[in-house]
């Protein structure tokens, strides 16, 4: 996110760690349903493993937060006006994303295809990135949305609903989409966590030499 002056801004650190959060929390929820498309194949070990990443990133974003205390928080009017914009519309587009899911899954039980309920909710969550990509300036944003979207038509086209695992039957359309969906959040949150560490790291250094010239 671009700053309009010399000093990075507290909330800027902020803004990544939050992102770092949903990432792990979201990319959890995709993990389990993966998990649960598996039919038991891989449980407990998998669910274990799901959390263990989920929480790892979760407490990378809070250390994130906690290590911002000591940045300073200037802001212009432009981006008080800029935030105001942002939170605007990042809730017109997540109630979007949230009413499209909703719509779709009743749409997919009415239509008797509920299998499909997974490809499409991760191409929804897929499109919802499009918008953010381009609202927070996060060009990582639009390589994410568009890895989840090829995931969800890649299974519907080459993988089978249902498959044999060893002696389990698992559906695979919910273990591929969601364990997939599951990696590519994960690896954005960390991706999101090094980049708020350089950011952190910069604003640090900036105070740092401030200080030393006054």
């Amino acid at each position: 996110m671009s700053q309009t002056s010399n000093t990075i801004p507290r909330a800027a650190v902020r803004g990544m760690a939050s992102g770092v959060i949903f990432m792990a929390f979201f990319g959890t929820l995709w993990a389990y349903t993966g998990v649960m498309g598996l039919q038991g194949w891989g449980v407990p070990l998998l669910l274990v493993a799901a959390v263990i990443i989920g929480i790892a990133l979760f407490i990378g974003g809070l250390l994130l937060i906690r290590a911002s205390r000591e940045l300073k928080n200037q802001f212009s009017k432009e981006d008080l006006k800029r935030g105001k914009s942002i939170r605007f519309w990042f809730n017109i587009i997540f109630a979007a994303e949230g009413l499209a899911i909703v719509i779709s899954i009743v749409l997919c039980n009415a239509t008797r295809h509920s299998e499909l309920i997974p490809l499409i909710i991760a191409i929804i969550v897929g499109v919802h990135f499009l918008p953010l990509a381009h609202l927070f300036q996060v060009k990582l944003y639009y390589f994410t949305g568009t890895l989840l979207c090829l995931l969800a038509i890649f299974t519907l086209l080459f993988i089978p609903e249902k498959a044999t695992l060893g002696e389990y039957q698992i559906n695979a359309f919910m273990s591929v989409v969601g364990l997939g969906s599951a990696l590519i959040l994960w690896g954005t949150g960390l991706a999101i966590l090094l980049m708020g560490i350089r950011l952190l790291g910069a604003a640090q250094n900036k105070q740092t030499d401030s200080r030393k010239l006054r």
